[in-house]
């Protein structure tokens, strides 16, 4: 029988439950064939902490759904997750399902470890002998109950011009990230994002942060990924600095200004001798992504970060400038233009010099900080 697995999130990873339903999995039936693939992309930095990249398929950038969707010719699906809260963890597999449209039974393991874990049965319409067994043993086996959902899933409405998007389980003073951007903070339980034409506009129970949303542009509210608060909560301890190497001493150097966690596609067939990251939760995210894979980084921030990673590691040589007297967007801007084609070859050490130059002659004032 074939069985395929989305591991969505660090945290199910992290936990070690991932590891445990894999082989209880094989060992209720040695012909059970396991084809397992990442949905997300910070779980992606955990599936290597890990060293699970031999077990689990991370070679693709895939949302959930599309990952459940590609696996849809096994015979059972399971979806693996450890949501913050009850209610953010049913909502989520309420929503993946429904857009990845797959018929085939599925199988959503979440929360495992906590008292309140759960199992949730979709698309099963009639007895399944086969399903059945996988079910009672892992209910058996992690203590948890079968249980409907208790979410009502995506909760989206619109009035007039504007578009309602509510989302549940936030904590107050949360990151709110919309692909991959923040776009403001709560300060509320009950935050509902708020749009116009595709243009954020106002975060009901929470502050928008408008140069996100300037950075995020037009989107869909409905199809939007949403995520708040931490993309890592209890990172591994074994985190494995350098593990690969994609660094070349001759190289460019690739700007990332927006949704860091697209990086590993961006420096995708190139040689590349840094990553020059525009803005402080971009540089947090591509140091630590990047920092598993021997690129340093060059950072351009102004102080303005949020709290998104646990401990976030940065490749030991990496530099990160911290703007004084301008925004960081605005430097990012300038260096990008005055570099134009010199970006293309060199090495770390000299772009680092010649954006010292650039920065001290456009009169910008910064703290270098060193790695």
């Amino acid at each position: 029988m074939n069985v395929g697995i989305v591991v969505h999130g660090p945290e199910i990873i992290d936990s070690g439950f991932a590891e445990k339903i894999f082989a209880i999995l094989k060992n209720l039936d040695k012909n059970i064939n396991l084809q397992i693939k990442l949905g997300g992309t910070i779980g992606r930095v955990a599936v290597i902490d890990n060293s699970l990249e031999y077990i689990i398929d991370i070679s693709e950038k895939l949302v959930p759904s599309k990952s459940l969707k590609k696996l849809e010719n096994n015979d059972i699906l399971i979806l693996l997750n450890y949501g913050k809260s009850k209610i953010t963890g049913h909502t989520f597999g309420k929503i993946v399902v429904e857009r990845s449209t797959v018929k085939k039974p599925v199988i959503q393991i979440e929360r495992p470890g906590e008292a309140d874990g759960t199992i949730i049965l979709w698309n099963t319409t009639k007895d399944d002998e086969i399903l059945g067994k996988i079910v009672n043993e892992i209910s058996d086996k992690l203590e948890l109950n079968v249980e409907k959902c208790i979410s009502k899933g995506l909760n989206f409405w619109v009035e007039g011009t504007k578009s309602f998007r509510k989302i549940n389980g936030v904590d107050i003073d949360e990151s709110i990230m919309l692909n991959g951007i923040i776009i403001g903070r709560s300060n509320q339980k009950d935050v509902t994002i708020v749009s116009e034409n595709g243009n954020i506009v106002d975060i009901i129970g929470g502050t928008v942060k408008w140069h996100g949303v300037e950075k995020l542009g037009n989107i869909d509210l409905e199809k939007v990924v949403v995520k708040t608060g931490l993309l890592r909560r209890h990172p591994s301890k074994n985190q494995k600095i350098s593990k690969y190497n994609l660094n070349s001493d001759l190289g460019e150097v690739l700007f990332v200004n927006h949704a860091g966690e697209d990086v590993l596609e961006t420096i995708q067939n190139k040689k590349i001798c840094a990553v020059l990251t525009v803005g402080d939760d971009t540089t947090t995210i591509c140091g630590d992504i990047l920092s598993r894979f021997g690129v340093k980084i060059i950072g351009i921030t102004d102080g303005d970060r949020d709290d998104i990673l646990k401990n976030p590691s940065i490749l030991g040589g990496s530099v990160v400038f911290l703007i004084k007297n301008q925004k960081d967007d605005d430097v990012g801007e300038l260096l990008e233009k005055e570099l134009g084609n010199s970006k293309k070859l060199g090495n770390f050490e000299k772009y680092v010099e010649t954006i010292k130059q650039i920065m001290k002659k456009e009169c910008i004032e910064f703290e270098e900080i060193i790695h």
